[in-house]
């Protein structure tokens, strides 16, 4: 059995309810008392002051062993992470998007924006009952107001603080009706449970049309991260939030959204680096992976088996004719930074070369040139942390020079998984050889075995892992391989 008490110097507005009202003086002079039940606190007093009141009232009620709502933890997290105008910034998870979608749809409202205020983690609006208590448990404040704005098919909440003083007397009583249920409650903690110790994001976008994992390989990355400690939610950006707030609620963030140095994934992954959150990507990756200059640059420095490539800026007639002799025909341009074979070209003669080169330094100061090399298939090598973790063969797209086949609405090769240990030698050292000078993250290797030599063609952040293709030998062991990964980042992380 346990006693409430709500600390406020407004609490002469507060009856009726199943909780003794004190104010802060109060408090401070009649408690902790000998042999007191178990205490709750419910701190109505006024938190927007460091070293405040209400700040000492949440202090004092940890130090006396008593639960109390808002925590000294809440109070700083909280302020920390007020973005101007004291709002703070939230990411919903999809459900709640699709339920405030087709909430609003169905009662014909075509609204972009509208408030809700939660008192006590509730909310008047019963259609909005989970969603009130999701935002509570995120903030766990007793009055807030969620401001919700929509950027396309996403909804952003914003929340921010209120005070009993700020209330109309509509509102107040509405807080009065969600107070006294609240007391009647059992409090729901935020803490962790011993099963999950980090929360993680994983990065993903629903309307990419070529993601890096199908859905139930996001299910299953989902999975394998609860059985190793780790909550993991499927979350999508918002172009309008900052980066700062989007991953202070994570300890980890894995993205499976194509990276590009362009877009938000690379700047999410460095605002999670700077933040000391285990991030796969890394920048540091993305940045090398994303572009096939230093790449190559780096398999010449460090001598590893590579087609024969050149970098040029004109297409000049001498430029033309170096090139030709150099490499002779077919030859292959390339963009310096692209995925999925887009940006990638074959050149049969000088005047397509000449048509080519013209139309690609319009958007590249650099053009790479490299040698053909005629196979069925490429190897596709998963590397984590130094490490082959899964392989596969890649065929080319039918009656295609490529794996997908882009005018034939991406058609693409079929693909053969192997174990590691069936790869050749020589593909696999070269595979673990190209991604030292990269880092230790996630990488897929793509190497041409010709001539009886494995080529590096290119090494790719943020490689493909998608259910019966690249999991298909090792199954959902492949999962637990890449979350245990990270598990072992969080533990070193934690013991710095």
């Amino acid at each position: 059995m346990s006693i409430t008490l709500i600390v406020s110097d407004y609490g002469q507005q507060i009856s009726g309810v199943q909780a003794q009202v004190l104010s802060f003086a109060e408090y401070l002079a009649q408690y902790p008392k000998a042999n007191e039940q178990k205490t709750r606190v419910i701190n109505l007093c006024d938190t927007e002051q460091y070293l405040s009141e209400g700040y000492y009232c949440s202090l004092l009620a940890q130090a006396r062993q008593h639960e109390v709502l808002p925590s000294v933890s809440t109070i700083v997290d909280i302020g920390s992470q007020l973005q101007n105008g004291g709002e703070m910034q939230l990411i919903l998870p999809s459900h709640f998007n699709k339920a405030l979608n087709a909430e609003l749809n169905g009662t014909g409202s075509s609204a972009e924006t509208f408030e809700l205020p939660i008192y006590c983690g509730n909310t008047a609006s019963v259609s909005f009952t989970r969603l009130a208590n999701y935002l509570f448990m995120q903030c766990r404040l007793p009055l807030l107001t969620a401001r919700f704005s929509k950027s396309g098919d996403l909804w952003r909440a914003f929340l921010k603080k209120k005070s009993i003083t700020s209330l109309t007397e509509d509102q107040f009583s509405d807080f009065h009706t969600q107070l006294e249920k609240f007391t009647q409650q059992v409090w729901r903690s935020r803490t962790k449970t011993k099963k999950h110790r980090w929360d993680m994001a994983i990065l993903v976008n629903s309307k990419e049309e070529t993601p890096p994992s199908d859905s139930k390989a996001l299910k299953l990355f989902v999975k394998a991260a609860s059985q190793l400690g780790i909550k993991a939610e499927l979350v999508e950006y918002d172009n309008c939030i900052d980066y700062r707030s989007f991953v202070a609620r994570f300890d980890a963030l894995f993205i499976r959204e194509t990276t590009s140095i362009k877009s938000h994934t690379y700047e999410l992954a460095r605002a999670a680096e700077k933040e000391g959150i285990v991030v796969i990507d890394d920048p540091s990756s993305i940045l090398r992976c994303c572009n096939k200059v230093f790449l190559h640059d780096a398999f010449s420095y460090h001598k590893i088996p590579s087609p024969k490539t050149r970098f040029v800026t004109n297409y000049t007639p001498e430029t033309l004719t170096d090139l030709a002799d150099t490499f002779g025909f077919p030859m292959i341009l390339k963009l310096p930074e692209s995925a999925f074979s887009l940006g990638v070209y074959k050149v049969k003669d000088e005047a397509a070369l000449l048509e080519k080169l013209k139309e690609m330094i319009k958007v590249s100061a650099l053009v790479l040139v490299q040698e053909y090399l005629f196979t069925e298939y490429d190897w596709r090598i998963g590397v984590l942390n130094n490490k082959p973790i899964f392989a596969c063969r890649y065929f080319m797209a039918p009656n295609h020079w490529q794996i997908y086949n882009h005018a034939n609405n991406s058609e693409a090769g079929m693909a053969q998984t192997l174990p590691t240990f069936e790869v050749p030698k020589n593909v696999l050292s070269s595979a673990i050889k190209a991604c030292r000078f990269i880092g230790n993250g996630l990488y897929g290797v793509d190497i041409k075995e010709a001539n009886g030599k494995a080529y590096v063609i290119e090494v790719n952040d943020n490689p493909n892992i998608d259910t019966e293709v690249e999991d298909k030998y090792a199954g959902k062991e492949l999962y637990m391989e890449i979350m245990q990964e990270f598990v072992n980042r969080l533990e070193a992380r934690g013991r710095k």
